[in-house]
């Protein structure tokens, strides 16, 4: 991967690339979704050329990682990184800034009150479920 400067916003940007790469980041965190058609799924209705072109540029980042789902062997399952994960503070306030600037939002109260009162043990609570879901022991 070409970093094309090292300012620390830029180097951010260059791993998660645009919207979709974020929406399929927050896919995986609060959304249990871990396979392609669940992606496609979603409300944005992100594009079958897009999200694999997505799916392909966070695996090659260090960001997903993919392999056979367990249950139907033909099946890919893409899963978080721990290089991801490190991404679960900057999300959690995308969705507090969004919660609570967008009066249509789907962030339930009960979240947006946790992730401002609460924020450390919100983040361990999370972090703690995808590390049992996401990665292998």
């Amino acid at each position: 991967m070409k970093i094309r400067s090292h300012c620390p916003i830029n180097f951010t940007l260059e791993h998660i690339g645009d919207k979709w790469s974020l929406l399929i980041l927050r896919d995986l965190m609060f959304k249990e979704k871990r396979h392609y058609n669940e992606f496609l799924e979603s409300d944005e209705k992100v594009s079958t050329s897009v999200l694999g072109d997505r799916l392909k540029m966070l695996e090659e980042n260090g960001m997903v990682s993919k392999g056979r789902d367990n249950v139907k062997k033909s099946r890919i399952k893409y899963s978080l990184t721990k290089k991801s994960l490190e991404m679960l503070p900057i999300l959690i306030e995308m969705i507090t800034w969004g919660g609570f600037n967008d009066d249509k939002t789907e962030a339930g109260k009960d979240f947006l009150e946790q992730a401002t009162k609460n924020r450390d043990q919100l983040i361990s609570s999370i972090r703690r479920k995808i590390e049992r879901e996401h990665f292998i022991k």
